[in-house]
């Protein structure tokens, strides 16, 4: 099975993948965490790093080639990202998590430890923003159309578990469909 998760930043994506993995014994790549650590190796924040990525197509395409390779090799995945939805298009599941962007702020402040909110607010949409440029330029993809989604779950309302707890329910009905229809 593969499964992918998706979300603009803040929204529980890595937390659901994390927790998904833990508890189906899949494995999990994450280009989120891939490209923090591109930003980190190359001592800049995320939004200027994604300027950087701007001008350069080589880092998000190697980021997004990496894990299509990886998701078409193994099977019982997690492909985390925001792309992962449009680059492992034979998923069985695609969910989308949505937050409002001040639950979004407040769980950015935490992870990434901001000095505040206001800077937090406009780093993200700055880095949203370059985003979405990258996306439409590079894939001709508009990161707003949620067409290709099996599930969309708004994550401030549910806890990680409360999320879990509906993917684990929709992987149970996924596996008894496979196991009725091989």
């Amino acid at each position: 099975m593969r499964i992918t998760v998706s979300g603009l930043p803040g929204s529980g994506t890595t937390s659901l993948s994390r927790y998904l993995a833990e508890r189906h014994g899949f494995s999990m790549i994450s280009a989120g965490e891939v490209f923090r650590q591109l930003a980190k190796e190359h001592n800049m924040e995320l939004a200027r790093f994604g300027d950087l990525a701007r001008q350069d197509p080589a880092y998000d395409k190697m980021i997004d080639a990496r894990q299509k390779e990886i998701a078409k090799e193994r099977d019982n995945i997690i492909v985390e990202g925001r792309l992962s939805g449009w680059m492992v298009d034979d998923a069985d599941l695609k969910i989308w998590l949505y937050a409002p962007i001040d639950c979004r702020i407040k769980r950015i402040v935490f992870r990434d430890q901001v000095a505040d909110e206001a800077t937090a607010q406009n780093l993200t949409l700055e880095r949203e923003q370059c985003e979405a440029d990258r996306y439409r330029s590079y894939y001709d993809i508009n990161i707003s159309d949620l067409s290709i989604y099996h599930i969309i779950l708004n994550s401030a309302h549910w806890d990680v578990e409360g999320l879990g707890a509906i993917i684990d329910t929709s992987i149970a009905r996924l596996k008894q469909q496979n196991r009725q229809n091989p």
